[in-house]
């Protein structure tokens, strides 16, 4: 990708990463993703805005090949993919200086063993003049790793917010232009990077909403013109109440625990609530992580294997105590021939969710009538707590 012009002076570097299907040997990429660099050249002084992942190393690098003069590389994020090209970028400009968060200073001498004397730490509001442009520093800590900051540049109301806002979206567009297609992807990057500091990100949200923004570029994904799309999306995704749903990951090895999902589906949408069941045999954990972001409940499913529940309901359990949504209630269904360990292994999982646990329903062997009824009942209950919340 060559640099693109935002506006007079402010350039867009970086990658378009369309081949890359995961990120972090963890978070699923069904679109690719970008890094996204900034360039900003002022009367007096010009400046980097992060880097690239280094596995594009050489394309940045050509992007750069036309700056005369680099006065300050600004990293926002210690996280590889948006650091990684930093020491190319201080060799290739050795009187450049790196200007930092105090807490991500020592995590770039650690990760990338960067000198000490290169950095120039940056307290929360203090400012940078590049002579006709002045850049701000708003410390977004926990968004997603503790030393995170943003970039305000005053004049033009551009926010450079690295990796808050950004979506996981490889495309040819430099601004938004699908934006139910920005819509989703940002969605899912929320709920499988940001959901677990949902609280941290509430109060980062208030501090911004002091400055006056018209337009957002992230470290990922499209640049925001119209920012109250993304900012409105994260206030709904953060603060909102959650909705009138129940998410149901499921796992089931000879039908059992098929059949009492089932019935549990029908129950709720006879009484309704709307659900969404994911097979965790072939589900997309990402879509996953995005449903929980509006789930009331939650409703895990398994067999029990060798004394405790199926190793995916294992994973997806641990997903959800690890992504802290704001669903309100929690059960769980299970069959089982001789040994009934799966509610209690499960219920151990998920103990860092802040909900009310609704009474499970297990079944010996296939389920009988009486596994139906109670199966009912938790339908009844499910409904009954969404109607006191005030969802339903």
């Amino acid at each position: 990708m060559k640099s693109l012009k935002i506006k007079d002076d402010i350039y867009r570097l970086g990658s378009v990463d369309w081949d890359r299907r995961i990120f972090d040997a963890l978070i699923p990429l069904p679109d690719g993703t970008s890094y996204n660099a900034y360039l900003i050249k002022g009367s007096e002084k010009t400046v980097l805005i992060d880097t690239d992942d280094p596995e594009f190393k050489d394309e940045f690098m050509q992007q750069l090949e036309n700056v005369e003069k680099l006065d300050y590389l600004i990293s926002l994020h210690a996280e590889q993919d948006h650091s990684g090209c930093i020491p190319f970028v201080l060799e290739k400009f050795p009187e450049a200086k790196l200007i930092v968060s105090p807490k991500c200073k020592g995590m770039e001498m650690d990760l990338l063993h960067i000198p000490e004397e290169k950095f120039i730490t940056v307290e929360d509001g203090e400012t940078l003049s590049l002579g006709n442009k002045t850049i701000e520093f708003i410390h977004t800590p926990w968004v997603h790793w503790p030393e995170t900051m943003a970039a305000y540049l005053q004049e033009d109301k551009i926010l450079f917010s690295c990796d808050f806002f950004g979506s996981h979206l490889a495309t040819s567009d430099m601004f938004v232009t699908d934006k139910a297609r920005v819509y989703e992807a940002a969605k899912r990057y929320y709920a499988e990077i940001m959901m677990p500091f949902r609280k941290v990100i509430s109060k980062n949200l208030q501090k911004l909403m002091a400055y006056d923004i018209d337009m957002i570029a992230p470290s990922h994904g499209p640049i925001y013109w119209e920012p109250e799309l993304i900012i409105e999306a994260h206030k709904e995704w953060v603060d909102a109440p959650p909705k009138n749903l129940v998410v149901l990951p499921y796992i089931s090895m000879h039908s059992s625990t098929r059949l009492m999902v089932d019935r549990l589906v029908e129950a709720l949408t006879r009484r309704g609530v709307a659900v969404e069941q994911f097979n965790l045999e072939v589900t997309d954990l990402g879509k996953l992580a995005m449903m929980l972001v509006d789930a009331a409940t939650i409703v895990m499913a398994s067999p029990t294997v060798l004394g405790g529940p199926h190793p995916a309901a294992v994973y997806a359990a641990y997903l959800a105590n690890a992504l802290k949504p704001k669903a309100k209630f929690v059960s769980i269904l299970g069959s089982y021939g001789w040994s009934d360990r799966t509610v209690p292994v499960l219920s151990d999982l998920i103990k860092g969710l802040k909900v009310e646990v609704l009474e499970p329903v297990l079944s010996k062997g296939a389920p009988r009538e009486d596994t139906f009824k109670a199966i009912d009942k938790l339908a009844e209950a499910i409904a009954g707590k969404h109607k006191e919340a005030g969802i339903l």
